[in-house]
């Protein structure tokens, strides 16, 4: 392999000849050889956002020559468009405040202009002293915490939930009139229709969306402007507001530069509140995936109601067999979920003095929920709910068999006598309308007559 020669204030690196970093994303490399966990590409992709901004920022104020600004805006541009993930190679068990990643850009950037520039100019643009110019790793990190965990929020995770529920309230329409025997404590209860369970799942993507997008509102909040320590050493007072106004207009979503930058580089609290709606649409999802499979169990052992799409063989062994296999790996994806909160929450916690420098992880995880949770909700929605079927020979046979539809004669004979009615049946396996004649509480024309599922499903009249 080819070298050439780079520097830093440490002294010289041998850097590959065919990559654009520099000397201290070299000696990053070779320090933290741990794990094969990247620096996600969504940090990547926010932090030329935010270094775009700030060579903008730069130039209107009067510290940065236009062309330089220009050749720096160009690269960020192309990296974005083009990606070259290949150039940012570090790992996420790096410094805590992410200060490899933010040179790791910025020797990047610097190459990149540097080759545009020589063709038409004597300028040269420097690594800290351009591209990270009015910056510090510890306001810039943060800073692209929170545009990757916005733009990925909005741009993948909310349409996801979007269409899953889209899909969810076509089956609520197909199935509204299938009266089925509704279940509290895994044992039989009242009946309800097939569309009126699945409403209530329609009804936890919609309250997810909202306090998904009401937690994220509080990630809007920038750190740039706050430098080394929240003081804004070396920028200028209106280097924040100007910075994110910039990041506003490139990404189409708004962005304020924070009123506290002593709270925006040591706390991360409005992260781990999102993650935390995050948390909550994950355990919807445990809900509805568990649902799926045992509605769907059997399909002759088991309860049996839903038939779902066989997509591929469910054993190695026994042939013929369908599996839950949807379900399962949107279980597994929503136990990692609340693993990555748990790991966001500790690192959250620990703030010391004037920096939090758990930086890396807590945006790695948030990063992957989001990533795991809409790909885990768009093949569940795919690959199963729009192939569900109701197996109405099934769910018409249990509500027949339910002694919970006894229910419908409290209002008639009370409690005791109903209770009466049930335990006889189900000790000597008869039907309800054979117990409650035998008792001589009722005759088979006034049992006919008050027990009724489909006056079973809603509130009385």
């Amino acid at each position: 392999m080819d070298y050439r020669i780079e520097r830093d204030t440490l002294g010289e690196m041998r850097v590959p000849k065919d990559k654009w970093w520099g000397a201290q994303t070299q000696r990053s490399l070779e320090n933290f050889k741990i794990g094969n966990e990247k620096m996600p590409p969504e940090i990547v992709s926010a932090f030329t956002v935010l270094k775009e901004a700030c060579a903008k920022a730069n130039a209107d104020l009067h510290n940065m020559e236009f062309e330089k600004a220009k050749a720096i805006t160009h690269v960020c541009e192309m990296i974005r468009k083009e990606k070259h993930t290949e150039h940012f190679p570090l790992v996420v068990w790096q410094t805590g405040s992410g200060t490899q990643s933010n040179m790791n850009m910025n020797e990047v950037i610097a190459y990149k202009a540097n080759e545009q520039l020589k063709k038409s100019s004597d300028l040269t643009v420097h690594p800290n002293d351009d591209v990270n110019q009015s910056q510090s790793s510890n306001d810039t990190f943060p800073t692209a915490m929170h545009i990757a965990a916005v733009l990925d929020v909005y741009e993948r995770l909310l349409p996801a939930v979007r269409h899953m529920r889209g899909v969810l309230e076509e089956k609520v329409i197909s199935f509204q009139d299938v009266i089925k025997i509704g279940r509290t404590h895994l044992q039989d209860a009242t009946p309800l229709t097939l569309g009126q369970e699945m409403s209530g799942w329609v009804h936890m993507l919609k309250k997810s969306e909202q306090m998904i997008k009401e937690s994220t509102e509080h990630m809007r909040a920038l750190a740039i402007g706050g430098t080394a320590v929240g003081t804004g050493i070396n920028a200028h007072s209106k280097f924040g507001d100007m910075v994110a106004s910039e990041i506003s207009s490139i990404t189409g979503h708004e962005f304020y530069s924070s009123e506290n930058k002593f709270h925006a580089l040591t706390s991360h609290d409005e992260i781990t509140y999102a993650h935390g709606a995050l948390k909550a649409l994950a355990a919807d999802l445990m809900k509805i995936a568990n649902d799926v499979r045992w509605l769907s169990s059997g399909p002759r052992s088991g309860i049996g109601e839903l038939t779902i799409p066989a997509n591929e063989p469910g054993s190695s062994i026994m042939p013929g067999k369908v599996n839950p296999t949807q379900s399962e790996a949107l279980t597994m994806v929503v136990s990692q979920v609340f693993g990555n909160d748990a790991a966001i929450g500790f690192a959250s916690s620990q703030g010391n003095f004037e920096l939090n420098v758990f930086k890396p992880v807590i945006i790695y995880n948030f990063l992957q929920s989001v990533r795991l949770l809409s790909d885990a909700m768009n093949s569940f929605t795919d690959n199963c709910l729009v192939g569900i079927e109701a197996n109405e020979d099934v769910i018409e046979n249990h509500v027949k068999n339910s002694l919970m539809l006894v229910t419908a004669l409290n209002p008639h004979i009370g409690y005791e006598k109903a209770a009466k009615i049930a335990k006889k049946a189900f000790e000597e396996g008869t039907t309800l309308k054979e117990s409650a004649t035998e008792l001589g509480f009722l005759t088979e024309e006034e049992f006919d007559s008050m027990v009724k599922p489909e006056n079973m499903i809603g509130p009385n009249k």
